[in-house]
């Protein structure tokens, strides 16, 4: 009898592993299509979501009924920062048409979504499932906020075996860009991000202009001054 119920427990959890990796495979691989489907050049098509939401509510669905790791790092991160993603698209067309995010109050802070397992606000996914779990800063690269402010949405879905490549590709290109990096003579204005979430990239005496020049392919000499210019919470609509 002993034996019957050990072996019964064994299957049973080989089973639920199995179903699991499963759902989260399934849920990278349709998320990439519905990332596909309905983004290009870093904008969003609203409109045609709104008017067929099925493939984000079944996506969204999922991820309420996957439960990810911190020790499966990987796994972790891409499911949050996708998740993220979707959800911000979600809360843009429940209140469509809208020409800012900000146009729903508590957008961020308040809307709450079924995701992992548990309600959680955007707010939450990027301070407390990500931010205060990894050392990253190159999240913010990544966590589009639905605004033209925010680095760019990509047209696929971040993935486990690709998210060092993705989160390295996004951050080059975002702190490379001559629009979201302004040099000028003696001075450098940036995103106001830098000010908002300064302490991840100020870490261990490293500056804003050090940060930036880890990444940036000409670099900023150290004595230009460091401004920002305002965010633009405009729609990023395609």
């Amino acid at each position: 009898m002993k034996h019957f119920i050990f072996l019964f427990a064994t299957i049973l959890l080989f089973n639920t592993s199995t179903g699991f990796s499963q759902s989260t495979k399934t849920f990278f691989n349709e998320a990439d299509m519905f990332f596909k489907t309905y983004v290009s050049n870093g904008k969003v098509d609203y409109k045609s979501i709104e008017k067929n939401p099925e493939k984000l509510n079944r996506l969204l669905d999922q991820a309420a009924k996957i439960s990810v790791s911190t020790s499966e790092e990987k796994n972790y991160q891409a499911f949050w920062i996708n998740t993220y993603n979707l959800a911000v698209i979600k809360g843009i067309v429940d209140n469509y048409p809208i020409e800012s995010p900000l146009d729903k109050d508590g957008f961020f802070e308040r809307v709450k979504y079924n995701l992992g397992g548990t309600s959680l606000t955007l707010n939450d996914i990027e301070n407390k499932k990500l931010r205060a779990n990894f050392d990253e800063p190159r999240f913010h690269f990544v966590l589009v906020c639905g605004a033209k402010g925010c680095p760019p949405i990509i047209a696929k879905a971040y993935k486990p075996s690709k998210l060092e490549e993705q989160l390295q590709k996004q951050t080059v290109k975002a702190l490379n860009n001559p629009s979201f990096i302004k040099v000028s003579e003696h001075e450098v204005a940036i995103s106001e991000i830098f000010k908002w979430y300064k302490e991840d990239f100020v870490k261990n005496g490293q500056t804003k202009i050090d940060f930036l020049n880890h990444f940036r392919k000409e670099k900023i000499p150290s004595s230009f001054k460091v401004s920002y210019y305002p965010y633009n919470w405009h729609l990023n609509q395609k």
